[in-house]
């Protein structure tokens, strides 16, 4: 990434935080856990672009399907299904573990949907990423992420 690439892309997260979200339509009225999530989501995807992925959607949802992907991005030719987990705080349970077999079900389900309207042919290939955001007030914050977190199925041990 350029350094204007690097100074517009920090402007316009200063600008998001300053203006306490007004541009995402946020309502100050939210409840904490919610915009603590919001803030986690806006701070995974300028992470992701400063790792030059291509974000393509955000909280995007299928209409049909319950649930939504909070972030869906290229890496190259790579189309990357990312579910962001925030935390306020840094306790004994890391913020991916949120991320049940529910959840990745719900994901891969939503992914299909969104590929199958994919005008390429053939379909591109996907990978499931998770970010874990933490948020702890007066820290730095910080971020991990998860590439290749789960895939198209569940592996069985017996």
């Amino acid at each position: 990434m350029t350094w204007i690439a690097e100074m517009r892309l920090n402007a316009m997260e200063r600008a998001l935080a300053g203006l306490g979200g007004m541009t995402t339509g946020r309502d100050a009225s939210l409840p904490a856990h919610l915009a603590v999530g919001i803030a986690g989501e806006d701070a995974a995807y300028f992470y992701l672009r400063r790792k030059g992925y291509t974000v393509v959607a955000r909280r995007w949802s299928a209409g049909n399907l319950p649930g939504d992907i909070d972030l869906i991005a290229w890496q190259g030719t790579l189309l990357c299904i990312v579910e962001v987990k925030t935390r306020s705080a840094r306790d004994a349970t890391p913020a991916e573990v949120a991320v049940d077999n529910h959840k990745r079900n719900t994901l891969r389900r939503l992914a299909r949907s969104y590929v199958r309207q994919l005008p390429q042919e053939p379909a591109p290939q996907v990978r499931f990423d998770v970010v874990s955001v933490y948020l702890a007030p007066g820290e730095k914050k910080h971020i991990v992420h998860f590439e290749n977190a789960f895939g198209w199925s569940e592996r069985r041990e017996d």
